[in-house]
C-alpha cells in the first residue's frame, strides 16, 4: 500500500524525526502506485500554486512555504518557518529509487537556516 501524507511543521519531511508523525494532518492510502502519484501530483500544483517557495526532491518528498509563515519557539527563543509538506510512503517507508521522478525535484528557495540555539536538533 501507498500512503500518501500531508504535514505541517517545523520541520521538512525528509528529516523524519522521532515524532514527525505528530505534524500529519492528512493521510491518503492507496493500492496502486499510480493512484497515489496521481492524488500527489495535484496537491503538489495546489501547494505549488498557493505557496511561493519550495524545496522538492525527486523521491516525492516536497516542503513549500511562505517566508512570513513562521511560529515562536520557547525553547529556541526565535521563531521557526512552518512547512507545508507532501511525501509519498510505500508501507511506511520512502520510496526506493526505482519510483523517483525526476521532474518533481524543483527548487526555487532555501529553507531559513534554525536558529543557532535550537534545541531541537534533526
Amino acid at each position: 500500500m501507498y500512503q500518501v501524507i500531508k504535514m505541517y511543521g517545523d520541520w521538512e519531511p525528509w528529516w523524519f524525526l522521532d515524532d514527525w508523525q505528530d505534524d500529519i494532518i492528512e493521510e491518503q492510502v492507496f493500492e496502486y502506485f499510480e493512484e497515489a502519484v496521481s492524488f500527489y501530483k495535484s496537491e503538489w500544483q495546489s501547494l505549488r500554486m498557493n505557496l511561493p517557495s519550495c524545496k522538492c526532491h525527486d523521491n516525492f518528498q516536497a516542503a513549500f512555504w511562505d517566508q512570513s509563515e513562521k511560529r515562536w519557539c520557547e525553547n529556541c527563543g526565535d521563531y521557526l518557518q512552518q512547512y507545508h509538506s507532501l511525501l509519498i510512503l510505500k508501507d511506511g517507508q520512502e520510496l526506493t529509487e526505482e519510483h523517483f521522478a525526476y521532474h518533481f525535484n524543483v527548487r526555487n528557495d532555501e529553507p531559513s537556516p534554525r536558529p543557532r540555539n535550537c534545541k531541537f536538533k534533526p
